[in-house]
C-alpha cells in the first residue's frame, strides 16, 4: 500500500478506535507490514506536530492513539466536564443498559448490538465512573467493560441481579446471536 493511502488508513483506524492501538493490530487490519506502519505513523506524528492541528498522534511503546493537542487541552476539558455534569444521553443510557445486562462485554460487542460506534459514549461513561474497564482474558489487546460500584450506588441497588428483568434479559439468546 502506498504511504499516503496507508497514512489515511491509519488516521481512520485511530479515529474510529478511540483507544490505543498496537502497530501490530494496525498492520493486521490494513494488511501492511509492521515496518510500513511504524514508518507511516511516525510521518503522521510529524505532520500533525508541524501543522499545529487540534489533534495529535501520540505513541507509547508500540501503541498509537489520537489525542487532543496540548494547546487545546483546557477547551477539551471543559467539554468533558460539561458532558459529565449533564444528564445521560439516549446513547449513554443504551450503552449503559447493554453493559449492565450483558457485561462484562467488549466495546465491539456493544457496537454490534447498537449498530453504531460507541467509543465516545463508553469513554464518557468511564469518566462518569459508571463503567469499569478490565483486561480481556481472551484477547490481551482489548478490554471488557462492566458496570461499576458507583452505578449500583446511584441506582440504589446492592447487586446487578436486582435490575428489572435481569434474569431474563441477561440470558437473551437473540442478543447472543447478534454478537457472535
Amino acid at each position: 500500500m502506498e504511504q499516503e493511502k496507508l497514512k489515511s488508513a491509519i488516521e481512520s483506524i485511530l479515529f474510529v478506535s478511540g483507544e490505543p492501538l498496537s502497530a501490530a493490530k494496525i498492520a493486521k487490519v490494513t494488511g501492511a507490514s509492521l515496518e510500513d506502519i511504524e514508518r507511516s505513523a511516525a510521518v503522521l506524528q510529524e505532520e500533525y506536530s508541524v501543522a499545529k492541528r487540534g489533534i495529535i498522534i501520540i505513541r507509547k511503546e508500540n501503541e498509537f492513539q489520537m489525542a487532543t493537542s496540548p494547546e487545546n487541552a483546557s477547551i477539551a476539558e471543559q467539554l468533558v466536564k460539561s458532558e459529565i455534569q449533564e444528564n445521560l444521553s439516549k446513547a449513554g443510557l443504551e450503552v449503559l443498559a447493554i453493559i449492565a445486562y450483558r457485561g462484562p462485554i467488549t466495546r465491539i460487542e456493544v457496537e454490534a448490538i447498537r449498530g453504531v460506534n460507541c467509543s465516545f459514549t463508553v469513554r464518557s461513561l468511564l469518566m462518569r465512573g459508571l463503567l469499569e474497564r478490565i483486561e480481556n482474558p481472551k484477547d490481551n489487546r482489548g478490554y471488557l467493560y462492566k458496570i461499576s460500584f458507583d452505578f449500583l450506588k446511584k441506582l440504589g441497588i446492592d447487586s446487578i441481579e436486582k435490575l428489572p428483568d435481569y434474569e431474563t434479559l441477561s440470558k437473551d439468546d437473540r442478543i447472543d446471536s447478534i454478537i457472535s
